[in-house]
């Protein structure tokens, strides 16, 4: 089965270019063959760009399948435009024991229109206190390790586990916040927390975070991957980290890129993450850090919460927001403003995501998987929260004027569109 895309504004991270042409896929594989093609999509001149590969999106299966399940979640990714989504363990029991992770995968393989990898816990049950049984867990599927928000806070484990991960060649993702200084904060302390009345977290509680962490993976030699980097003052320590050639990569969340701590004046509890959104001059300066290749990748920290645990006073109502649909349309805002080009963009979104974990996918080359998205950079459209695929509704953007729609996304080479339920 040949499928030519023509007339495509060809968005390709690895080459680095922005160019009109077609693209040919066979048995959903990009191809270079030149063959008569069994079916032809005009893509009528917009983005044709790999599919957005999502590192750390939280699917509440088992245990709060209220919130969101894999059928939900799939249906969100591929109106997001995401084909591949990287799952955390926070869920209720832990992905902690080779039997769950299975449980997972089948879940995920059955349900889910998207391609799954899930990530695994660190440590038993995320407390923090023993190694999950991490050789195991990579057997049975794990693409990675995390204890998500909750910080390892004894060293000699984090760094036993470190050890034990880099002797299995496993990835270990990290969330670099000092757990005493930023406990029970609700906001970036600051004028802004003090005039609200907010209990807040100070930035460097990240910076020391990071430190900590980073002096662990000197130690070790692990792969480390950072979930968010959020202020300016911890990207010195991490470019140092590089430059050391430590095996080293971050992200950052799209609603830390695109909202500053200004937009909870009012108290609006779906703008209530964690980390807390930060001041301007730290989001200008992560912004100006994914740019630079310094933060890899960016993601959409995509955390379903249900109205019960929002609709509270700020400082009791639960963190995090849903992204899975809103994650393109808003992160185009940093190209609408002149920060960086598309294929800058889809590096970042795809390609190393997809290099940090290892995957044929997130670029346009020969050989590669036909996971794409076709979207219109410049379609307006105004968002309304009830009408996206996510069981859970807790989107900050409710109401925003978004640039940027998805046309279409193919997973494999099949248009996974259609099978909405609106299509």
């Amino acid at each position: 089965m040949r499928t030519l895309f023509q007339n495509a504004r060809l968005i390709d991270p690895e080459a680095g270019t922005d160019t009109l042409g077609s693209l040919m896929v066979m048995d959903g594989v990009i191809t270079d063959d030149t063959g008569t093609p069994d079916d032809v999509v005009d893509c009528r001149g917009k983005c044709l760009a790999p599919g957005i590969v999502d590192i750390g999106v939280k699917v509440c299966e088992p245990g709060e399948r209220h919130k969101e399940s894999f059928a939900s979640a799939g249906r969100a990714a591929v109106a997001g435009g995401i084909t591949t989504i990287v799952t955390r363990p926070d869920t209720d029991p832990a992905i902690d024991t080779p039997e769950t992770l299975e449980f997972v995968a089948r879940r995920a393989s059955a349900d889910a229109l998207v391609n799954v990898l899930p990530m695994a816990a660190l440590t038993k049950g995320r407390a923090g206190r023993e190694m999950t049984e991490i050789g195991f867990l990579m057997d049975a599927g794990a693409v990675a390790f995390t204890d998500c928000d909750r910080v390892v806070t004894d060293t000699k484990v984090f760094s036993r586990a470190l050890t034990y991960a880099k002797s299995c060649g496993a990835l270990v993702v990290g969330h670099v916040q000092e757990p005493g200084l930023s406990a029970g904060g609700a906001v970036t302390s600051g004028k802004f927390a003090t005039l609200r009345g907010l209990s807040g977290v100070s930035p460097m509680a990240e910076r020391m975070g990071l430190d900590r962490d980073i002096a662990l993976l000197e130690m070790t030699g692990a792969a480390y991957h950072v979930d968010q980097i959020t202020t300016a003052r911890a990207l010195p320590a991490l470019e140092r980290a590089m430059a050391n050639g430590l095996n080293i990569t971050a992200g950052v969340g799209v609603h830390h890129l695109t909202l500053n701590e200004m937009d909870v004046a009012d108290y609006r509890t779906f703008f209530k993450l964690k980390p807390p959104l930060r001041s301007e001059d730290d989001r200008l300066a992560v912004v100006e850090a994914v740019a630079a290749g310094v933060i890899d990748i960016i993601s959409s920290m995509h955390t379903p919460q249900d109205e019960e645990s929002k609709r509270l006073p700020f400082e009791e109502a639960a963190s995090g927001a849903v992204a899975l649909e809103t994650l393109l349309p808003a992160v185009l805002r940093l190209v609408h403003a002149g920060h960086m080009e598309l294929p800058h963009l889809f590096r970042a979104l795809s390609l190393n995501p997809a290099k940090r974990l290892g995957l044929p996918c997130g670029r346009l080359s020969v050989g590669a998987p036909a996971d794409l998205v076709l979207f219109d950079p410049d379609a307006s459209l105004r968002l309304d929260r009830f009408k996206l695929h996510s069981k859970s509704k807790n989107t900050p953007f409710d109401g925003s004027i978004l640039q940027g729609r998805v046309i279409a996304t193919y997973v494999g080479g099949t248009n996974k569109t259609q099978e909405l339920p609106d299509a």
